[in-house]
């Protein structure tokens, strides 16, 4: 049974939010003097957490790199391609891990919120001298309906034939986890017993002699730098709305054709059929001045 189907869970599910709304509608109101006092006090902490951050980047960049010395082979809708090719002219390359295996009837939907984003960053990497590619154990054939399907353009592989998702732990095989051996961001992690594949995301250089190396990894919670949604979220009165039973993202998201709405009906610039600007749904807005 899902632990959301648990009555107790459930129950405490609701209380959360209960709780998380009742507060809420009952927040704090100042005038506005005091609010521009109190937010530019949180405006400084907001600063020192910026350049905190700015630091923090500049560590990740000095890390020492490790150099690639495996071959990997990956089934792409082309044809076969090795890690060479995946850089596509490009010095830097990041590859989302996507948890995917062979025959999975479930899709990620953390995974899927993040690829959410990547369409219409293509352009921004290509000029960054960054290739993007998603990675998964389950066969092209296999992700390639996935990929129609949610109308993704990036370029998403298949590992199957080759240790990649092994050799970076982002995939496990069953006397692993059965042993409780698995390694996990960087440190051993049982999970399971079912679990035999995780999500992350590695980052490559190539240097001028061709020669490949391992400069970034991050995973769990450290993806979530990834995901500008929650951005949007963390300043919203309401938060993130995590309230359990994980307390994390498999709370509220979902597969983005499975919420019933493609969202456009909550439009800021639509009111029922009528735009706020005056057009009907459908028509070219008018450029006119009332």
């Amino acid at each position: 049974m899902n632990k959301a189907d648990d009555p107790k869970v459930a129950t405490a599910i609701a209380e959360a939010k209960r709780k998380n709304e009742e507060a809420v509608e009952h927040h704090p109101v100042v005038s506005q003097d005091e609010w521009i006092q109190r937010r530019l006090a949180l405006m400084e902490k907001e600063k020192e957490y910026v350049r905190a951050g700015d630091a923090l980047a500049g560590e990740v960049r000095a890390l020492p790199w490790v150099k690639v010395e495996k071959n990997y082979l990956f089934a792409s809708p082309e044809g076969n391609l090795t890690l060479a090719d995946l850089f596509k002219g490009h010095r830097q390359l990041m590859v989302k891990h996507f948890m995917m295996e062979p025959g999975q009837e479930w899709q990620c939907e953390g995974c899927s919120l993040e690829s959410d984003h990547i369409n219409g960053l293509l352009p921004h990497f290509e000029h960054h001298d960054l290739s993007y590619v998603a990675v998964s154990r389950a066969p092209i054939d296999e992700i390639e309906v996935v990929r129609n399907r949610m109308g993704w353009k990036f370029c998403w592989l298949s590992s199957y034939k080759s240790d990649f998702n092994y050799d970076f732990h982002v995939s496990f095989r069953p006397d692993e986890v059965k042993a409780g051996k698995t390694i996990y961001n960087f440190h051993e992690k049982g999970i399971g017993p079912e679990t035999y594949t995780l999500s992350g995301h590695s980052v490559f250089y190539k240097n001028a002699k061709g020669e490949i190396f391992r400069s970034y990894g991050a995973f769990g919670r450290g993806s979530e730098q990834f995901m500008g949604v929650y951005g949007f979220f963390d300043v919203l009165p309401k938060g993130r709305e995590e309230y359990g039973p994980a307390h994390a993202l498999p709370d509220w998201a979902k597969v983005h054709d499975r919420y019933g709405s493609d969202g456009t009906s909550g439009c800021g610039c639509q009111r029922g059929q009528t735009s706020i600007c005056g057009n009907n749904v459908g028509e070219t807005p008018s450029t006119r001045i009332e």
